[in-house]
């Protein structure tokens, strides 16, 4: 099975054509530079490189979300517009879920933190144990005090990962939370990783189509939480 992975869910963009037990190729960028700039052109030359067509690929999996509002809503149009005209399946991975899998081969809880501003992160945390990632608890949007709270039921070291890492470093410095950054090149997402855990929701025929596929939120945009409130609207 041929995968596809895309992530424009942050700051950084990258692709991956991997396989089972096999990573073909990938490519990572992490600058400035807007993803509706650098995704096609990246996926293009990716494909080319590797002597890949999109006939040969059975899925395209995309981070579709949380992260970036803009990123995210990039990603998944791009997904959706290269799996349409073929009709390939396409594979929606949690972003948060997709950075558990940087620790793979490590034996330790992840706690992955997107910094969705205002004091608050979206959070997942996982269970890693060698290859094998558990998710403990959904995907969701809470202020630090809140997940400082949460983790401190564990025992055993957490790791962060994620773009909000190291404000909860720095935020659990006065509390009993028993945390430490992952290494810098394993802290945030990337396209590898997303195929790494596509390819597992794949076996488990977890597809949707183009059409079917769409961004994950945990919250409405800065614009639209401002509009409600000045409507009185309580979502």
């Amino acid at each position: 099975m041929k995968i596809l992975a895309v992530d424009t869910s942050a700051t950084a963009a990258s692709v991956c054509i991997a396989e089972e037990n096999k990573i073909i190729g990938e490519s990572f960028i992490n600058t400035a530079l807007t993803h509706s700039q650098t995704l096609m052109p990246m996926v293009e030359q990716l494909l080319d490189n590797t002597n890949t067509s999109l006939k040969d690929v059975d899925a395209i999996a995309v981070n579709a979300g949380p992260g970036s509002f803009t990123g995210v809503r990039i990603g998944v149009a791009a997904v959706k517009g290269l799996a349409f005209a073929d009709n390939i399946p396409c594979i929606s991975i949690s972003t948060l879920e997709c950075m558990a899998y940087n620790m793979l081969g490590s034996d330790c809880i992840v706690c992955a933190a997107m910094d969705a501003r205002c004091s608050q992160v979206y959070n997942a945390l996982f269970k890693v144990s060698g290859e094998q990632v558990e998710r403990i608890c959904a995907d969701r949007a809470l202020s630090l005090d809140e997940l400082a709270h949460d983790l401190q039921r564990f025992n055993q070291p957490i790791v962060l990962v994620g773009d909000g890492a190291e404000i909860c470093v720095k935020y659990f410095e006065n509390s009993s939370v028993n945390s430490k950054l992952a290494p810098v090149n394993k802290r945030i997402q990337t396209a590898s990783s997303t195929a790494c855990a596509a390819i597992k929701e794949a076996l488990r025929g977890n597809t949707v189509s183009a059409e079917e596929l769409m961004p994950t939120y945990l919250r409405l945009p800065q614009a639209q939480r401002e509009l409600n409130k000045k409507l009185g609207v309580k979502k």
